[in-house]
């Protein structure tokens, strides 16, 4: 998962890519910026960041020879992270880069933005980012205002509408040995000549290891348990932290997963099973990424996923119940003459 409510943007530098087989070039600028604005820096963080909050594939960079110097984005990368002195110079080759390899007459020309940004959150870690991103599709936009006795009505040609992304792709300043922590997203080509952002440009290969396997079933799991049980059944709280401890449970004692045997010992009801299943074909669908029924569990991702899977009860603001193993020693009643909820705990022993 990624997120940027803590992220801020440190650096961006804004080059102008064409087409060289449609005889155009590309256009470098002097210097980079650094965006005093707040209304305007925060609307760039959502130009450049939202997009990927729903990201859940991760990829590395990779080169056929399996030497990753020899991957150019991934070379400049390295030496932004190392040097941040070195950032503007490293954008124009990228621009460069990027120019030398459009070489397919569909590619469009259009605006590459190399961004440097802080503090950007992902698998519940805070990270150094660079970002890459190209805007081709441009808009036209009405512009209304008072006038008068009355309102005026323009229009603005040629506008970038910040509420789509066409490719951008998240390098994350970890994991270099094995070619940085990469996202990527290509809105506006899904046909042969997209291939040249994703595969020719950044070369990148999933990161389709068991970390990721393991913190997709258990994200999926935890969504499913806390967002989607409430539409098809009737599920006390209780119920669901019960299903969430269970799950937990099964990936700390499990050395390797299979969905259905997770699903039988863990969900227990065929039609909380069938639900489930569902709901992971529908996420599947949804954000464009395949969930595994066999892998080996990895233990550093069940770590992490433990502490979003919260064991809580919390009521009111008075009391917080922490359930860890039986729910059948709690109980729920109502009491009639304070007209209020209440639970029934069973214990032997005071700790």
């Amino acid at each position: 998962m990624i997120t940027f409510s803590e992220a801020t943007l440190a650096e961006l530098s804004i080059h102008r890519i064409g087409n060289k087989l449609q005889d155009e070039f590309y256009v470098l600028s002097e210097k980079s910026m650094h965006i005093q604005d707040e209304m305007l820096n925060q609307l760039l963080l959502q130009y450049f960041l939202s997009p990927y909050e729903k990201t859940n594939e991760i990829y590395r960079f990779t080169h056929p020879n399996n030497d990753l110097n020899l991957n150019e984005v991934y070379h400049f990368a390295e030496e932004i992270f190392a040097n941040g002195e070195v950032f503007h110079d490293n954008t124009k080759k990228l621009a460069t880069y990027l120019f030398e390899i459009s070489n397919h007459p569909k590619i469009k020309s259009g605006e590459l933005y190399v961004a440097y940004f802080e503090n950007v959150q992902i698998e519940g870690d805070l990270h150094d980012t660079i970002g890459i991103f190209k805007s081709e599709t441009k808009e036209s936009y009405l512009k209304v205002y008072p006038e008068q006795n009355g309102f005026g009505l323009s229009y603005e040609q040629e506008g970038i509408n910040i509420n789509k992304l066409d490719k951008g792709c998240l390098i994350f300043n970890t994991d270099k040995e094995e070619g940085f922590k990469v996202a990527v997203i290509d809105q506006t080509n899904r046909s042969t000549e997209a291939v040249y952002w994703k595969d020719e440009f950044l070369k990148l290969k999933v990161r389709n290891d068991n970390y990721n396997q393991t913190q997709n079933v258990l994200g999926v799991y935890k969504n499913f348990v806390t967002q989607k049980l409430d539409d098809d059944f009737e599920i006390s709280k209780t119920d669901k932290i019960d299903l969430l401890n269970r799950s937990m449970k099964y990936f700390k004692e499990k050395e390797t997963f299979d969905m259905d045997e997770f699903s039988n010992e863990v969900i227990a009801n065929k039609e909380g099973i069938e639900s489930f299943k569902n709901y992971k074909k529908s996420y599947e669908e949804e954000f464009d990424t395949s969930i595994a029924d066999n892998f080996d569990i990895s233990d550093a991702a069940v770590k992490k996923q433990a502490k979003a899977f919260k064991s809580i009860l919390k009521l009111d603001k008075n009391f917080h119940i922490y359930i860890h193993g039986n729910k059948e020693l709690i109980e729920k009643g109502f009491d009639d003459d304070k007209y209020m909820n209440y639970y029934k705990v069973y214990f032997k022993e005071e700790q």
